[in-house]
């Protein structure tokens, strides 16, 4: 059997079921995405089996998104958990038939406390049609499973509408790429918006030389600090330069080379510098890559506050 063949016809299946959707969704996706909006309190998602797992990833993107979102099981809620449900929030009911039994049980105690009810099913006149303030269909023509047993084009529909949802509301709290990223301080993004250089900078046991040390010393102290360069600073303490094993293999092919003599006269003098710690670890890896450089150098009036060193940005995942 070929089964890229089948797969095809996997995807087409549950394409055509997405398609569908889209061309009946009308004014149920405005009016949850106004009541989910004015809720005081937090969006509570819950369903059983496909549509819970499902659920629960809905309320992870919700939440990560600025909607302050849950998920619960019916069956926990039943013994117990019906009270993480407080006034002010709202619940986002997810049921294919509308009749799962464990999510049925729990539709009556929801309204008790008016709770506003949010139904995602296939038929409106389920019970779950019946308990909704708003109804939005994930009914599909036909499951991608031969078997029309296995959730599969309801569930992609599913999870489609409800990234519909968290979108629309991103649009609507006007939700930026520095919310985002305050979600998610240890992503990548994250990193780019947050991270700084003096979060990174190395400000210890700097390979630091005066202007008098004769390169034999150099080469010391620059094995000792493991940076591939030396700094060199004046007597007034001020950046003077910066020798770099690179600087330190051309020195080698030089006519006038003594290792007597000081490191400064083989050493750049005009090295890459910033004077702003506060700077973004990722201008930062823009700068050294751009001037295609290893260590970058952070000064405070002249005088060596600390290091970048490109190795640090990587292992901080710094993109």
């Amino acid at each position: 059997m070929v089964y890229h063949q089948r797969a095809r016809e996997v995807l087409t299946i549950e394409m055509e079921a997405l398609r569908q959707a889209r061309e009946r969704l009308g004014p149920e996706i405005d009016e949850a995405v106004e009541l989910i909006y004015s809720l005081p309190g937090k969006l509570v998602v819950t369903g059983v089996g496909k549509s819970g797992l499902v659920g629960s990833k809905m309320a992870a993107t919700f939440a990560s998104t600025g909607t302050p979102s849950f998920f619960i099981h019916p069956t926990e809620a039943l013994h117990g958990d019906l009270g993480m449900i407080q006034p002010g929030d709202g619940v986002l009911a997810i049921s294919y038939s509308g009749e799962s039994e464990e999510l049925v049980k729990i539709l009556p105690h929801v309204k008790r406390f008016e709770i506003p009810l949010i139904g995602m099913g296939a038929k409106a006149d389920s019970t779950l049609g019946r308990y909704s303030d708003i109804f939005i269909s994930i009914a599909v023509p036909r499951e991608a499973c031969p078997l029309q047993a296995a959730p599969t084009a309801s569930t992609t529909l599913t999870m489609a509408l409800g990234d519909a949802l968290a979108v629309c509301l991103m649009e609507k709290r006007g939700f930026k790429r520095e919310d985002f990223a305050s979600f998610h301080p240890g992503g990548s993004l994250g990193k780019r918006l947050f991270v700084k250089v003096k979060d990174l900078m190395r400000t210890t046991d700097l390979p630091i030389i005066d202007e008098e040390t004769p390169l034999k010393e150099a080469i010391v102290v620059m094995s000792a600090g493991k940076l591939g360069n030396v700094l060199i600073v004046g007597k007034d303490g001020r950046l003077k330069g910066i020798l770099s094993d690179g600087d330190l293999r051309r020195a080698l092919m030089s006519e006038t080379f003594d290792l007597k003599r000081p490191a400064i006269d083989f050493a750049t003098t005009n090295p890459k510098v910033i004077e702003d710690e506060n700077m973004l670890a990722s201008e930062a890896l823009r700068r050294i890559e751009e001037h295609k450089i290893q260590l970058l150098i952070v000064t405070k009036d002249g005088k060596v506050e600390g290091v970048l060193h490109i190795h640090d940005l990587v292992e901080a995942g710094i993109q």
